[in-house]
């Protein structure tokens, strides 16, 4: 037998669950809760019913948020306060041209300093958008949400305040969460600045260091999708420590260009079909970015892995390891990585390439068989999809530069010609000469054997 609830006593009820969720909307858009609810009918209480009236109510409160809920909320986390903030504005602007939809949020959290750009009012601090769309390409028209003043964009904590902050204002079905700035991945560097990590605050000399990344999303909680509009991010050292609260992870092996990601070929498809799935919309972010730096002729990597696929990556990783080890190949070692697809910190190194190398060396039967396994895993089960663009030569170009020439700023792009057809869309940490500080405290050196792989190659 079933009865209607009293409708006012329901309408209350819902209305303030609502109001208690703080920050939460739907686009100003007022929900007719009378209508909603109208048709909704609840079981008679009686004793014999479990769990009871009231955890039936809470889950119709949950199916009606997930009801008016949007598609997608992609959260762009700006650190402008560099030398990269002449791209802050431009990237906003490329979002303007798609804007936030009945179907998806587009919400960004930007920063920027003194000294390197005055456009858009040449205004200081952080702030809070709400991405609407314009036609105007020069200047950033969207809703300011919040003007926060000073904040640390290289702190984690600030990370991981902005993505809870937009996951609670802006519920969507699924989220993206990308940051947007220089990255290095791994790496040992002469700078400090430089030292493994993304999100390089100019004003406080802080930045986020690779297991501060995954103390963010611990914090933030559950994304589909991540993704670094950063150098040099695509490592299993830097998954790693992500991977329990995200789905698929985009990155670069290589540097990026200074303009980064093209936002409105990124968006533009997601907006005209906001139902598409986390693979898929990981999927678009890798073609878009590959795309427009084909167009240009400019050299470019991207992937996008799966991040449930890691635990498995150790297990493969550490079974070829141990062959590697067992048949004192040091020599063989030593020639492939110095030979392997390196990119702009040149201890960072395409993982599947150095393995076949490693492979192609020897005889060994059993490191062929754990090489073929490995290889095999990582373009058919982790990388999903990969892309990368090479660069010819020019008259122009006058060569590649030195690392001095072209870390400082993270996300210039090489000179000169440069193949990356050895890219496939993971690399991987391989010092030639001593390990970073550090690096034994990463989750990846904690869960596989690459720590005591590099200990061993390097011993004499």
């Amino acid at each position: 037998m079933l009865n209607k609830l009293g409708l006012s006593a329901l309408s209350a009820l819902f209305s303030v669950s609502l109001a208690s969720a703080s920050g939460i909307n739907f686009d100003g858009k007022d929900m007719d809760l009378k209508s909603e609810l109208s048709a909704i009918e609840t079981p008679a209480a009686s004793p014999s019913q479990g769990k009871g009236l009231g955890h039936w109510l809470e889950g119709q409160y949950q199916a009606l948020l997930n009801k008016n809920a949007k598609e997608w909320t992609i959260m762009v986390f700006i650190n402008g306060k560099n030398d990269l903030e002449p791209y802050a504005s431009l990237d906003m602007n490329e979002m303007e041209r798609v804007g936030s939809t009945d179907k998806i949020n587009i919400v960004v959290e930007a920063g920027r300093i003194d000294g390197y750009d005055d456009s858009n009012g040449d205004w200081k601090g952080t702030r809070r958008y709400l991405i609407e769309k314009d036609t105007d390409t020069e200047t950033v028209g969207s809703k300011m949400l919040e003007d926060m003043g000073k904040v640390d964009m290289g702190d984690y904590k600030s990370l991981a305040a902005f993505g809870k902050w937009a996951k609670a204002a802006y519920p969507a079905k699924k989220y993206m969460l990308i940051v947007w700035n220089h990255g290095s991945g791994w790496e040992k560097g002469a700078k400090a600045r430089l030292n493994k990590g993304i999100s390089y605050d100019e004003e406080t000399d802080n930045h986020i260091n690779t297991p501060q990344l995954g103390l963010a999303l611990k914090e933030i909680g559950k994304v589909d999708v991540y993704g670094s509009d950063a150098c040099l991010m695509q490592m299993p050292e830097v998954d790693y420590e992500i991977k329990n609260n995200v789905d698929y992870i985009v990155g670069s092996e290589e540097t990026e260009p200074g303009d980064g990601y093209t936002y409105n070929d990124f968006l533009a498809p997601v907006a005209a079909k906001p139902q598409m799935s986390p693979a898929e919309l990981a999927r678009t972010a890798v073609d878009a970015y590959s795309d427009h730096y084909q167009k240009q002729g400019t050299g470019s990597t991207q992937s996008f892995v799966r991040s449930s696929a890691l635990p498995e990556l150790v297990e493969k990783v550490n079974a070829w390891v141990d062959a590697v080890m067992a048949a004192g190949l040091k020599t063989e070692v030593e020639a492939a990585r110095s030979s392997a697809m390196s990119y702009a910190i040149p201890d960072n190194k395409d993982l599947y390439n150095f393995v076949s190398l490693v492979s192609g060396k020897t005889q060994d039967a059993a490191v062929k068989e754990k090489s073929a396994a490995l290889t095999d895993f990582i373009a058919k089960d982790l990388v999903m999809h990969n892309r990368f663009n090479s660069k010819a030569a020019s008259p122009d170009d006058g060569g590649d530069y030195s690392p001095d020439d072209y870390m400082p700023r993270g996300r210039a792009q090489r000179r000169g010609e440069k193949d990356y057809s050895e890219s496939h869309g993971i690399a991987v940490y391989l010092p030639g000469y001593e390990v970073g500080a550090g690096y034994n405290e990463l989750a990846w050196a904690s869960a596989s054997k690459w720590d005591e792989f590099i200990s061993w190659y390097m011993a004499k």
